[in-house]
């Protein structure tokens, strides 16, 4: 039982429960409680010093909207933003309930019941976080789709790396903020509906996070593919493997590693360019929740921005720990250490 929970702790990368597990299976406990104060203690007293250092600064810190808000003001306003989404979500069940009675009557009068009209409400906070997090997966989910074919094609034909390379080096480091002019003309002039499936600003900060986080998937396929044994390409030859077969159980395997290593890169590229696309696009995401607070310049909007500032960070934590969970299950060193 002890070992299965260190190995579960081990590939979700919660390595530091281990000692506690440790401890509770009464295994050197001296050495277990020096390494829960290594691995828990030292990182909460930093924490404690980073907090007592914002604070300090900021009752220095004078801005048009008065001081930058501290800790404590913005938990405030992360409460309050708690309590603006439960309030909308009453409302929303208050609005539904309404037409359901209205219905109920009509219906006991013998008359037809009207369709349901969808609630309009603008979105919380919470919903915007929700917006972000489909808009950078689907833009993901794109990069991959794309990148994963491509960088096998490199990987196994040195002369196609060599006409695509060029063209990697030079639009893997343009900025989102060059694309996305360019792909909000391309979606203005190509997605032209009277009823469209999804709304354009969703479309151009998808699209704006595709064309910025598949380079590194991309090139870490092609490396990985390229590298690989070349006794697997020649068992292949021998066993007269068909290119499917080859490539699916024999190429995407060996490379799998190097594949998630690239996922993980490009996750995290994208929910950094899903911000600024959501800023210049209105995807009505966390980054124009940043942009509108901005530009509101209430008394409260700098607290807010500071909590959204805190939430895109743990969010993108959360989701570079979930592909290193996922890079640690495919990787042939089980003996890795998640860090």
């Amino acid at each position: 039982m002890l070992n299965r929970s260190v190995r579960f702790f081990e590939l979700t990368g919660l390595v530091w429960l281990i000692p506690i597990a440790n401890l509770l299976a009464g295994k050197n406990p001296k050495q277990q409680l020096t390494n829960l104060a290594t691995s828990v203690g030292v990182p909460m007293i930093a924490f404690l010093i980073f907090l007592l250092m914002w604070s300090v600064a900021a009752q220095n810190v004078k801005t048009s909207l008065g001081n930058l808000p501290g800790p404590v003001q913005t938990w405030e306003q992360f409460q309050g933003l708690v309590v603006e989404h439960n309030a909308a979500r009453e409302r929303e069940a208050s609005f539904y309930q309404r037409q359901d009675e209205r219905n109920a009557k009509r219906v006991a009068e013998g008359k037809e019941a009207r369709a349901i009209r969808p609630y309009t409400g603008a979105p919380t906070f919470f919903d915007q976080i929700l917006t972000s997090l489909y808009t950078v997966f689907v833009g993901f989910i794109i990069a991959s789709l794309i990148a994963i074919p491509v960088g096998i094609v490199c990987g196994l034909n040195n002369t196609i790396y060599a006409g695509l390379n060029p063209l990697i080096q030079i639009f893997r480091p343009v900025s989102p903020l060059a694309w996305l002019p360019i792909v909000t003309m391309v979606v203005s002039a190509l997605y032209v509906s009277d009823d469209p499936l999804f709304a354009k600003s969703f479309v151009i900060s998808a699209f704006t996070v595709t064309l910025c986080s598949l380079w590194p998937t991309l090139i870490n396929t092609t490396v990985g593919v390229a590298t690989m044994d070349k006794d697997l390409i020649n068992v292949c030859r021998v066993l007269r493997l068909n290119w499917i077969t080859k490539i699916f159980k024999v190429v995407i395997p060996a490379a799998l590693p190097m594949i998630f290593t690239g996922l993980r890169l490009s996750l995290g590229v994208g929910w950094m360019v899903l911000i600024a696309a959501e800023m210049l696009a209105q995807n009505p995401g966390l980054g124009k929740f940043v942009w509108d607070e901005f530009q509101n310049g209430s008394s409260n909007s700098l607290g807010r921005i500071l909590v959204a500032v805190f939430v895109i960070g743990i969010i993108g934590f959360i989701l570079d720990r979930i592909m290193l969970t996922l890079q640690k299950a495919v990787s042939h060193d089980k003996t890795q250490e998640i860090r």
